[in-house]
């Protein structure tokens, strides 16, 4: 897709590539946010002008302790059952991650004090897998600014959400065992393991992001928090399978 030189809305376009299921082959400096706060913002657009409502979050970091913690507003709309079939076509060059997911069993509201660490994983109430297509924007990416991916929604094409069970706090977050296939192909390139390190430790953020921008975390949010299993480059159609002992397998298909 070409566009102008200066675009009046980079929010626009990018929800407009989304729809066509291309990708913009431009970058010019006014698409890049000035810093953070403008990324999120950017985020918050492209939900307003798709006219949908925040489903979750995604939420990762490439650091098991003491890095940066990033994440992105998921759109409603974007959030599909185990077992759906999803076009291929929409999402150019898919990517997939099989990813553990939470959902809180409170409300979180804004309020002045940051919310711990603590009062957060006390409120954990159900988990489960998902699966992330992670499909771009900027034919350019990877090779594009950080704060611009981290405005594309971090890269966010879909999320596929499995059967949630109640939360074990025993479960073993660190390595589980799992599988991921791909057309019938082994995709998991080795031990599985979160870059995080242990997700939970990330839920936190997310609240305190969150509830900071005026929004309530509720109960019904999906919060997916990165991937097991690296990133995943699909060739072409077909049926991926995932299961992280534990918790209920998850299915869905690229057509």
């Amino acid at each position: 897709m070409n566009h102008p030189s200066h675009p009046a809305n980079v929010a626009q376009l990018i929800v407009d590539a989304m729809a066509a299921g291309q990708k913009l082959t431009e970058i010019v400096p006014e698409y890049v946010p000035a810093d953070a706060a403008s990324a999120y913002a950017l985020q918050r657009e492209i939900l307003r002008l798709r006219d949908t409502t925040v489903g979750g979050w995604k939420v990762g970091s490439k650091s098991t302790s003491g890095g940066p913690i990033n994440g992105a507003l998921l759109p409603e709309d974007g959030l599909f059952a185990s077992g759906s079939q999803v076009e291929y076509a929409d999402y150019p060059s898919p990517i997939l991650e099989l990813e553990i997911a939470f959902r809180l069993n409170r409300a979180f509201t804004p309020r002045d004090e940051p919310y711990s660490d603590e009062e957060v994983r006390a409120s954990i109430g159900h988990m489960g897998t998902t699966i992330e297509v992670v499909s771009s924007r900027f034919a350019a990416w990877p090779k594009i600014e950080p704060l611009l991916a981290l405005g594309d929604l971090l890269n966010h094409g879909a999320l596929i959400v499995g059967e949630f069970v109640p939360y074990d706090e025993n479960f073993p977050f660190i390595e589980p065992a799992l599988s991921f296939t791909y057309a019938g192909e082994d995709i998991v390139p080795g031990d599985g393991a979160n870059p995080a390190g242990d997700p939970r430790r990330l839920l936190a953020w997310v609240v305190n992001h969150h509830t900071q921008n005026g929004q309530s975390v509720t109960p019904d949010l999906v919060i997916t928090t990165g991937s097991y299993t690296g990133m995943y480059l699909t060739k072409g159609p077909g049926l991926a399978q995932g299961e992280i002992r534990g918790l209920p397998p998850i299915e869905m298909e690229l057509i």
